[in-house]
């Protein structure tokens, strides 16, 4: 399946792993990129030598290529983006929770494609203006930190206000909804939830347990008082942060600090101990449609086979 992004990147299927923190590791990058995907090493707060350790890693296990995913929040970014310009060999990087505008030149410069996360077709407008080889669309499906907008209704609109490949992420959970993505006009699909039940997903066996478990009910969002929601499978702590969520909001000087507390250090609980009481299980919407443990490779071939036969099913219907 060639499309406009499997020709940019020099990859073999259009299916972007993507960057989740604390579980985007080296190990899991280099088997989506060994698969014919776009593996993605998150950096989160991580400092330049611990991204290059990952870097250097992934290198020896792929000569594929893969993305390292800027979160420009980092304190460390600037010495991070340094690291990435002047001694990786990275040829992708993705970018999340800011502007990378003053870093896109450099990049450049550097023969690094640079493609931004997006929840807005605002952003996707000025992603492209300041040189951006691509977008990755982000709907309210998604997993993790998340917008407002459906996957749905939001990647058609960007599709038609830019001219660059567009990347659908959120609610991507099989070949079905891949499928459903290329006919919105996406170029490609980036996955998340999917691989956190991967085998090369270096992430406690009791996380892996509660995402195939989970019903269609079972994600729920919170962080919408501090203009930063997250959507995660609903347990103890989800139940404890929403009553409290909603004593600060009734409040006219909300104790923003109260919400933090209770989800720090959550997510580490979740990913390194399996706590699927008090951790944060970090989720999509598509966790009921996550059924069983699978190499990267397989699930990636399970969303060829599974696009390719919708999309002639649709064709046959049409003719």
């Amino acid at each position: 399946m060639q499309t406009a992004i499997t020709e940019l990147l020099g990859i073999e299927y259009p299916v972007f792993q993507g960057a989740m923190a604390w579980i985007s590791d080296a190990d899991l990058a280099s088997a989506v990129s060994n698969a014919g995907g776009l593996g993605t090493i998150e950096t989160g707060g991580g400092n330049a030598e611990l991204v290059k350790e990952e870097v250097e890693k992934a290198k020896k296990q792929t000569d594929k290529p893969f993305a390292v995913n800027i979160y420009l929040q980092n304190p460390h970014v600037d010495e991070v983006v340094d690291y990435l310009v002047n001694d990786s060999g990275v040829k992708v990087v993705t970018t999340g929770a800011g502007n990378p505008s003053k870093y896109v030149e450099r990049f450049k410069e550097a023969d690094i494609k640079v493609i931004p996360v997006v929840a807005s077709v605002a952003l996707a407008r000025r992603m492209e203006r300041i040189g951006a080889e691509a977008v990755i669309v982000e709907g309210t499906e998604a997993g993790g930190h998340i917008g407002k907008t459906t996957t749905m209704s939001l990647v058609p609109q960007v599709v038609d206000a830019v001219s660059i490949p567009v990347i659908a992420a959120g609610g991507i959970a099989d070949g079905r909804t891949m499928g459903a993505a290329l006919m919105l006009g996406a170029d490609a699909v980036q996955v998340g939830t999917h691989f956190l039940v991967a085998k090369e997903a270096n992430i406690h066996q009791g996380f892996k347990d509660a995402i195939l478990k989970a019903r269609d009910i079972d994600t729920v969002e919170n962080g919408e008082i501090t203009c930063h929601p997250v959507s995660v499978l609903r347990n103890q702590l989800t139940r404890e942060y929403l009553a409290a969520e909603k004593e600060e909001a009734a409040k006219d000087e909300p104790n923003l600090e109260r919400l933090n507390e209770l989800l720090k250090g959550s997510l580490r609980a979740a990913v390194q101990e399996g706590d699927s009481k008090h951790g944060s299980l970090m989720a999509g919407q598509i966790a009921g449609l996550v059924r069983e443990e699978a190499t990267c490779q397989e699930i990636i071939e399970g969303y060829m086979v599974g696009a390719k036969k919708r999309l002639a099913e649709v064709q046959n219907f049409f003719n």
